[in-house]
């Protein structure tokens, strides 16, 4: 899809320029764009932006702690059977094995730096989602790289 593999290995030095991603990767999934901002073996980062009305449902990282720093706007997250809100600001932290999700139910997009560690298949899997339109297939390569989402209807108000 992007021609060349994300080969992780040691952080590599360098800066990566704002609007833009590491080796100028940006993908879309499903209406949310990520922008990678760092990748080694040990953590993968990524900026997001988040229109008005888009989430990502109910899922577990079973060998990565996630976490989100917000930079603009507020999110409506389900924490391990609590929904709560962090806005501008506020990092919330996600163990691994921990149900969480995100969404954003404001008027304003959403502007985000999240970050996992280990870095796992992360990459990966969102090079395998870019611009795909199927949530089926999303869920179906999600699990394929680690990611596991919780069945539909299993969380009251995602």
């Amino acid at each position: 899809m992007f021609g060349d593999e994300i080969v992780l290995g040691p952080l590599p030095k360098g800066i990566t320029l704002a609007k833009e991603g590491m080796q100028k990767r940006v993908w879309n999934v499903l209406g949310h764009t990520y922008l990678m901002k760092a990748a080694s073996e040990s953590s993968f980062a990524f900026e997001t932006f988040d229109p008005p009305g888009t989430g990502v449902p109910p899922h577990v990282h079973p060998t990565q702690d996630e976490h989100i720093y917000v930079l603009d706007g507020v999110f409506t997250l389900y924490l391990d059977g609590q929904w709560e809100t962090a806005g501008p600001g506020d990092t919330v932290r996600m163990p691994r094995n921990l149900p969480h999700a995100y969404y954003n139910r404001g008027e304003a997009p959403t502007r985000a730096l999240f970050w996992v560690s280990p870095a796992g298949r992360l990459a990966e899997l969102f090079d395998k989602l870019h611009d795909l339109t199927d949530p089926d297939e999303v869920v179906r390569l999600s699990a394929e790289c680690d990611v596991q989402f919780l069945p539909p209807g299993s969380v009251e108000g995602a």
